[in-house]
């Protein structure tokens, strides 16, 4: 079967079973195909997998569209879903069984169980033969059957991956596959196979877990006389300890490490990273992904997960962040971790703070943690390690500032010369007085530096704070 050629529009699919969220596995998968058909102008379609009925539900549905809308992952079109499509399934399997690519198995759960057991009891091979493939019609009874493909029993079945290579699978490895039950439902490799085709999907990027169904997949491609896709079957993805992604490792929904503060173009950059290279590039933009992504650059072997990288990458994006970009990226973290959002009489003094407010920062939620002095009204609530810096000293000190800061120009420079002054007049260095004038400005100990919050609060606030932190405490 010829492969589509080369002039053909790019049409890729993510195909998530909606049993849950969107792991990170997934959300991989999903770029790698979003990228693929991005960088050649082509489609990238959804389906969603629901054929499973006991299990998919509604919410797991909504939190992968969540997922994919978060991760910027636009699809073409609306998206599909394969259970409603069954009726389609079952009229191709009937075509199948017309044209004699397929027959008619009458042999229950119960006889191909047995089998089985029988078979295992005498250490020989379990692939079920069924015994009607070349049984005459007229000995057929009349009772429910599964529909099967009459898969080739000699020979060799190839598939040609892009990132595998040659996958050479002997048929007599390969069983006759059931394509419809007796029920009437049709199964995943009939479905995936029929919905491939009809959404036009020339190339299957997928987990390389389901290489073994690419073989099966191939044959009733052949026997329909459909063309096949351009198969690429990724490695899938270990923990550093190179053992299969755990939840310890990191193998979370998407909405996690949305709710971690890290934001979506880093998560891109670090999962399009993730078994996949151009060149030595580590840190790179979404336009350089799509401009650089190819299937040449998918490795064999399976990528590592690694937290420390992800946080390198997490704080190189938000360096990179213009204030609003940030503002916004810092606004969808605290709407995902349900917490009050900057307000919009706080923006523009977070706006004008968002060059420290990003600087050494890996993660959001520590974007808004050195943000607190902006969001925090009056009268500040003095956390118990910054409050052991206002003693009577102290606050004596806030209370001589008041004057000096009144008529002081509010630039940087003179800031520095009125604060340090005041130190020295009491034998301090700045850095003695640096403690009461956080927990003045901000409440806390740990904060951004002094003269950037009092740049960015203004004079009428700043003396204001000033006035709270020493009233508070002399009373």
């Amino acid at each position: 079967m010829s492969a589509p050629s080369p002039d053909r529009l790019v049409v890729t699919r993510f195909a998530p079973s909606p049993t849950g969220f969107l792991h990170i596995g997934g959300a991989r998968t999903a770029l790698f195909n979003w990228l693929f058909a991005r960088a050649r102008s082509g489609r990238f379609l959804l389906r969603i997998e629901d054929t499973d009925r006991a299990r998919s539900t509604p919410e797991a549905t909504e939190a992968i569209l969540e997922g994919l809308a978060w991760l910027g992952l636009d699809h073409d079109g609306e998206a599909v879903s394969q259970f409603a499509r069954a009726g389609r399934h079952g009229e191709v399997a009937r075509a199948l069984l017309e044209s004699g690519h397929a027959y008619k198995c009458f042999s229950t759960q119960e006889e191909i169980a047995a089998f089985r057991e029988q078979a295992r009891a005498e250490k020989r091979s379990t692939l079920f033969r069924s015994p009607w493939r070349e049984a005459d019609p007229a000995s057929h009874p009349d009772a429910p059957f599964a529909i099967r493909l009459k898969a080739p029993r000699k020979g060799e079945t190839v598939i040609e991956d892009r990132v595998q290579g040659r996958v050479v699978i002997r048929n007599d490895q390969l069983d006759d596959m059931i394509l419809l039950r007796s029920d009437g439902t049709p199964t995943y490799m009939l479905a995936v196979v029929v919905d491939d085709h009809d959404m036009g999907v020339t190339h299957v990027i997928r987990g390389d877990d389901h290489l073994n169904n690419a073989a099966r997949q191939s044959l009733l491609y052949r026997a329909l006389g459909w063309q096949e896709p351009i198969w690429a079957h990724i490695p899938l993805i270990h923990g550093p300890d190179g053992k299969k992604l755990s939840k310890r490792h990191g193998a979370l929904g998407v909405g996690e490490y949305r709710r971690m503060g890290y934001p979506a173009r880093a998560l891109r950059n670090y999962l399009a990273r993730l078994g996949w290279s151009h060149g030595d590039a580590e840190y790179f933009t979404d336009d350089e992904a799509r401009a650089w992504f190819d299937l040449e650059g998918i490795g064999k072997s399976p990528a590592r997960f690694d937290f420390r990288k992800l946080d390198n990458l997490s704080g190189k994006h938000i360096a990179a962040m213009e204030g609003e970009e940030l503002l916004a990226a810092v606004q969808d973290y605290l709407s995902a971790n349900g917490l009050p959002v900057v307000q919009p009489q706080k923006e523009a003094d977070f706006l004008r703070a968002a060059p420290f407010l990003r600087a050494g920062a890996k993660n959001l939620g520590q974007v808004h943690d050195k943000a607190h002095f902006i969001l925090a009204d009056r009268p500040l609530e003095i956390e118990q390690k910054a409050a052991r810096h206002l003693d009577d000293v102290s606050r004596g000190i806030l209370r001589e500032l008041t004057p000096q800061l009144q008529n002081a120009s509010w630039e940087r420079e003179e800031l520095e010369g009125v604060l340090n002054a005041a130190a020295a007049a009491h034998g301090l260095t700045f850095g003695k007085l640096a403690g009461p004038l956080r927990a003045a400005l901000a409440g806390r100990a740990a904060t951004p530096s002094v003269f950037d919050m009092m740049l960015v609060l203004g004079r009428e606030e700043t003396i204001a704070r000033l006035g709270d932190a020493a009233a508070d405490v002399a009373g």
